[in-house]
């Protein structure tokens, strides 16, 4: 039968980064290859209880249909959380959505034509990437140094693509880089987003896990024209599997934002939501974001000591302040991927860091997570790759 399917089936690719990890499902394999969360750090406990709470006090509610907007009281709490952190909003400019993954796909919903321009940061978060593609979009990458984007290149691209539909940044603890846009680099990006007139989509799932160095406010802390469009999740900081995240904009933007929502699944998962106002309401979810921060503050310093211990001298490294993520530059003329392949050999594994740049500009870098291994998987399987880097590397030199 002839396949009758859109154009834009064309551009949907499964992607580079879930076939890689198909094959660090291994249980001998030590996997820094994907972005989960510490598993043994999910409030099992509490939210047993917290779900009998729902069950027993809202009934058969819990498990009805909803509104498209969200729960009340989860949108209230997400507002105080947002407040502290220095964003004031009110409940009518918050949509829950089903993870943040979604919030990027209405995004792309949203506002991208075929072939329009946006500017993200090179590199950039792949499932970004992949979604966009899907609306055909054309990518203007922006160099990063170890302060995030670069204002001055950000302004020439502005200058040169005019027409420019969103700038999409991650400020803090980026994915891939584990990178932070330093403060006066996001109050640029407010001036050059206005003098521009383009909206900014900050996406910030990272931000509340700061284990070092001083707190900065959101860029839409300094959003004084109501065009940045912020994005963010529970996953990091409490559960990936309940899949909430939410989008918090102005009203304008909400209103299509819902609309859209409502020709993909109606509303999130109403228990879900409940469960995890519930919590917030008995249990002080700081508390646990702090017994996160310590864990990851731990791992990510044990990787570090063993980037400097291990690995190669000739290659830079970021140094996260929190996250999940620490990205590793190669000599050029290194292709990441066969480092990959000669890793799993080793049984361990990273991530090629060409998928995270969207016009596959770079293959010497990878990225590294490491918030899902012990401390002693961590020391362990960074050995094995600076085994195979050194190894690598020093190929590469005898070549030369």
């Amino acid at each position: 039968m002839e396949n009758k399917f859109a154009k834009r089936a064309h551009f949907v690719k499964s992607s580079e980064t879930r076939e890689i990890l198909k094959v660090t499902e291994r249980p001998e394999v030590i996997s820094f290859a994907g972005g989960l969360p510490a598993p043994e750090l999910f409030p099992l406990k509490a939210l047993k209880d917290v779900c009998n709470a729902v069950l027993n006090e809202e009934g058969a509610a819990s498990l009805q249909y909803s509104t498209t907007e969200g729960y009340v009281p989860l949108r209230e709490a997400i507002n105080r959380r947002m407040k502290a952190v220095g964003i004031n909003a009110t409940v009518e400019n918050v949509l829950i959505t089903s993870g943040s993954q979604q919030a990027i796909d209405l995004t792309g919903k949203l506002f991208i034509d075929e072939e329009d321009t946006i500017i993200c940061e090179s590199p950039t978060y792949l499932a970004a990437i992949n979604t966009f593609k899907t609306y055909n979009a054309n990518f203007v990458e922006v160099a990063m140094d170890d302060d995030g984007m670069v204002m001055e290149e950000l302004e020439e691209k502005l200058q040169k693509h005019p027409n420019t539909k969103f700038i999409y940044t991650i400020p803090d603890f980026q994915n891939p880089t584990g990178r932070t846009l330093k403060l006066d680099r996001r109050k640029r990006m407010i001036e050059l987003a206005n003098q521009y007139d383009v909206v900014i989509v900050e996406d910030n799932p990272y931000g509340a896990i700061r284990f070092a160095g001083e707190e900065l406010p959101p860029v839409k802390h300094f959003d004084t024209e109501g065009r940045v469009i912020y994005l963010s999740t529970f996953s990091k900081i409490f559960t990936p599997g309940l899949r909430l995240g939410w989008i918090c904009a102005d009203q304008a933007f909400i209103d299509k934002y819902v609309a859209f929502k409502q020709t993909a699944d109606l509303h999130t998962d109403s228990f879900a939501q409940r469960i995890t106002a519930k919590y917030m309401e008995l249990y002080d979810m700081e508390e646990h974001i702090n017994q996160i921060k310590a864990v990851y503050k731990e791992r990510c310093a044990a990787m570090l000591s063993c980037v400097e211990t291990f690995f190669p001298k000739n290659l830079s490294y970021s140094k996260p302040e929190g996250g999940l993520f620490i990205w590793v530059e190669l000599p050029e003329g290194i292709d990441s991927t066969h480092i990959f392949t000669e890793c799993l050999k080793n049984n361990v594994a990273c991530v090629p860091g060409t998928p995270f740049f969207p016009n596959g500009t770079k293959k010497s870098t990878f990225r590294l997570n490491f918030s899902n291994m012990s401390k002693e998987k961590i020391i362990e399987g960074m050995k094995r790759i600076g085994e195979v880097l050194n190894r690598e590397l020093e190929k590469e030199t005898a070549i030369l």
